[in-house]
């Protein structure tokens, strides 16, 4: 049974039952799940977690739910790379990849809707839905086929081809909406108040967010159950930036880690759609809303839900925020697949290249531990990249290919 309390406000305090509810009717705070730490602490222990399943839910003790029968498509436990050629070109000898782009729908997102769908099933709900710039639409419709359940998803209609068919594969019923994601979220919010939906961003998102908790306890695990000195996280709504540190936190104050959490947390959005790294640079922590102008489609929110929690996170962690130029999303791409062999989406990118300022600028110094995460696959935004197809193009005979490889060298390529 899950070791929850009930909700709580991230603002004023006030507690509520545990429900689909995500707003605080006093304060029109955000709802949070509260636990029973000390009931936790009683049962869990590091053997506990490593004879657990090899996926995500080897935490279930600090997960929402109630039952063993999760919604799971085996996310999580996925890869930490150490990554050697990367580190020697930037610098940093103990850097590692998070390699969240290898999840069964080739995203984090697999992580929060496998806890917000498990939740849906034991609320009684029929309906997934989900508000989404396409990695979470995906992942909706894949845990909706698996549960049983009809899967609707909304979103922006100038999503990436491969987004749009990697939801639609699972046949959900597949919104399009003219405009932003800021529009679309919105509209299933008014929605939502007229259906009877698990709509796992807006009213299961207390529960869906609890999800991302997971990426830090991996992690810390996959370390020798010690947090990182540093972690480059990117962000849209600031959500899973602000989880990855509570999960580092919560095993610390159980007594899992070996040594005091530490991490820096540096967060990294894209130039065309920085709000939470703009409201951080301010002088009052304020977050204003902007209009997505970006090629990373997938962190394009320019009202980010959580981000006043996240510039929160920036200041007690110690950790810096920076926005990356747009035409530098696509050089990170290539620079993690041509160093380390890992292709990743446009997010991916703006980690990269923070990771890269962040190393030229001193701010992570060469023999400290850090983590960067990669939370999408480049599957599906090979638009971003599609400059790098150049074959050489020849006649089936040795002889045409030694031409076309001699003035290939002769290029300089």
């Amino acid at each position: 049974m899950a070791f929850v309390t009930g909700l709580r406000c991230r603002e004023c305090g006030r507690t509520y039952p545990t429900e689909p509810l995500n707003v605080c009717d006093f304060c029109f705070g955000p709802l949070e799940v509260a636990y029973d730490y000390d009931a936790i602490a009683r049962i869990i222990s590091r053997d506990r977690i490593t004879s657990g399943p090899l996926s995500m839910w080897r935490y279930q003790d600090l997960l929402p739910v109630d039952g063993t029968d999760a919604v799971d498509i085996n996310a999580g436990f996925t890869p930490l790379v150490k990554s050697k050629n990367l580190g020697k070109l930037l610098g940093l000898d103990n850097l590692y990849i998070k390699n969240d782009s290898v999840n069964p729908s080739y995203s984090f997102k697999d992580r929060v809707v496998s806890v917000a769908a498990t939740k849906a099933l034991e609320f009684g709900f029929e309906t997934l839905a989900c508000a989404s710039t396409g990695n979470l639409a995906c992942s909706v419709a894949a845990h909706a086929a698996r549960a049983g359940m009809k899967a609707v998803v909304f979103i922006p209609a100038d999503l990436e081809a491969g987004k749009v068919i990697g939801a639609a594969i699972y046949a959900p019923t597949v919104v399009a909406i003219k405009g932003s994601y800021d529009e679309v979220n919105r509209l299933c919010s008014e929605v939502g108040d007229n259906w009877n939906w698990a709509f796992v961003n807006i009213n299961m998102r207390a529960f869906y967010a609890e999800g991302s908790k997971t990426l830090g306890y991996e992690v810390a695990e996959q370390l020798n159950w010690r947090a990182p000195q540093h972690a480059v996280v990117p962000s849209a709504s600031g959500s899973m930036y602000t989880k990855i540190y509570k999960g580092y936190k919560e095993l610390e104050s159980l007594g899992l880690l070996d040594a005091p959490v530490t991490t820096k947390m540096h967060l990294t959005q894209a130039a065309g759609c920085a709000p939470i790294v703009d409201g951080f640079e301010s002088e009052d922590d304020i977050i204003k809303p902007v209009k997505p102008n970006t090629v990373a489609k997938s962190l394009a929110i320019g009202n980010p839900a959580d981000g006043i929690y996240a510039i929160r996170t920036l200041r007690e962690s110690g950790g810096s925020a920076y926005a990356v130029p747009e035409e530098s999303v696509t050089e990170g791409i290539k620079l993690l697949a041509e160093t380390e062999g890992i292709f990743t989406e446009t997010a991916g990118g703006v980690v990269i290249s923070g990771l890269r300022y962040l190393a030229s600028s001193g701010a992570i110094k060469r023999d400290e531990l850090t983590v960067a995460y990669i939370t999408g696959n480049g599957l599906k935004t090979q638009e971003a990249v599609e400059d790098v197809v150049h074959p050489l193009l020849i006649d089936p005979s040795i002889s045409s290919f030694e031409q076309a490889l001699n003035g290939q060298k002769a290029g300089g390529n």
